[in-house]
């Protein structure tokens, strides 16, 4: 890493030396603060992320007060203020408009995509919320009162012009890197599931004689499998949440599993826990651990029905169903069918014509799934367990390989706009 021959100290804490030739200022003497009060009906509405300035995402809250908004010129820097969008700003190529608790800068003695990077570069981030104020944390917020007077490194601008240049083509590549490994993870799902898919339908040998199972999406099974309903095979049980206003049924030991806490394959920690006391007094109940547990209700099933196996015992809420081996299917090929058929399932499952956000208890008892003869169940599993985890592993991989590539992306970031690293040829 190249250095600057000749340092100084800044007197900013969070940045500490810098280039001789750099100077100090705080942010109001370099940009101005853009306040114009405007109409989204006359400036297109945009939404303040932490990848940037972008159209209004579908889905925001929306406020019905049209005309309080601020004007964003194309140039601008916006930043919103809360804690609770921490790291959400960026240098907006659009003119429109912003919610009224962003704070709109027009930069005069900065290059502006300089701005780009030295306001989104992880120290600046903390160093912008630790200078707020608020009585608690999700009120938290830093206003243009408290950031102008916040000092900054100034490099001379055409070195500003420099440092863009760099760390664009810099960046580029690192979000080239974190876009193909990302296709990598995909492909690797989709390979995950079309093997599920395959073996929970066609079993594990290649040559075994066929039949139609009388399910269109199902299709062929081999010929010494049957079908049968979820009813006859699993013992299920609903949740419930007990009272809030009752502090004696909360801060237990028992975990209180939510749509949220279904991140894994097994599950033990949840961030909510109940007292048996708390169970007793609600519909919730103690399920014993090996069950498997379902999402039934929850936006993410639009995309996808969230299972997983307990492995210590839990209570649930009431978005969740639990399921109890009862007869002849096993919950592990019950837990893999589901896997290996989310898309097919979601649509037998719902109703006809509405958005998947729940799913409906009588379509899901009475559809028919293929039973294979329980000792082929047990082979299904085995298999499956062993050529899912080698998939999962690689996942793993290649979700920290991204994770690293962001830290040296923000490393990369920091060091250059404090001066840390020199990029001058």
């Amino acid at each position: 890493m190249r250095r600057y021959d000749l340092y100084k100290d800044s007197g900013i804490n969070w940045v500490h030396e810098i280039p001789l030739n750099w100077e100090i200022d705080s942010i109001g003497k370099v940009m101005v603060e853009r306040s114009v009060k405007v109409s989204d009906t006359e400036y297109p509405p945009l939404s303040v992320t932490k990848n940037g300035i972008v159209p209004q995402l579908e889905g925001v809250a929306k406020t019905d007060n049209n005309d309080n908004r601020k004007l964003v010129c194309s140039g601008d820097f916006v930043i919103n203020s809360r804690s609770d969008r921490k790291g959400s700003s960026g240098y907006s190529n659009l003119t429109g408009s912003v919610s009224v608790i962003n704070i709109v800068l027009e930069p005069t003695k900065l290059f502006p995509l300089y701005t780009n990077y030295l306001f989104k570069s992880y120290l600046f981030i903390e160093e912008f919320f630790r200078n707020g104020k608020g009585i608690v944390m999700d009120l938290w917020s830093t206003r243009w009162n408290e950031m102008r007077y916040m000092k900054i490194p100034l490099p001379p601008l055409s070195e500003q012009q420099q440092i863009v240049s760099y760390l664009d083509t810099k960046t580029s590549l690192i979000d080239s890197l974190i876009e193909k490994t990302k296709l990598k993870i995909q492909l690797l799902k989709e390979n995950r599931t079309s093997l599920i898919n395959e073996v929970v339908t066609k079993g594990l040998n290649p040559n075994v004689e066929m039949k139609d199972s009388g399910v269109e999406w199902i299709g062929e099974i081999p010929k010494g499998w049957g079908l049968t309903k979820i009813k006859y095979e699993f013992i299920i049980s609903g949740g419930g949440t007990p009272s809030k206003d009752n502090l004696d049924y909360w801060n237990g030991d028992i975990p209180w599993v939510s749509p949220k806490d279904m991140k894994s394959k097994f599950i033990s920690k949840t961030e909510d826990y109940v007292t048996l006391e708390g169970i007793k007094n609600s519909s919730t109940k103690l399920i014993q651990d090996k069950s498997l547990l379902m999402v039934v209700r929850s936006g993410i099933l639009q995309h996808s029905i969230p299972v997983c196996f307990n492995s210590v015992p839990v209570s649930i809420n009431q978005d969740l169903k639990s399921f109890e081996e009862k007869k002849d299917m096993g919950i592990n090929y019950l837990y893999y069918f589901i896997k290996g058929h989310e898309k097919n399932l979601l649509l037998e499952w719902s109703k006809d014509g509405t958005t998947v956000e729940s799913i409906e208890m009588g379509f899901m008892l009475n559809s028919e799934i293929p039973l294979p003869p329980h000792s082929e169940q047990l082979q299904i599993v085995s298999y499956l367990d062993e050529h899912t985890q080698l998939i999962d592993k690689t996942i793993s991989v290649e979700e920290r390989r991204i994770e690293l590539l962001k830290e040296y992306r923000q490393s990369l970031i920091s060091e250059v706009v404090t001066g840390k690293r020199k990029v001058l040829n």
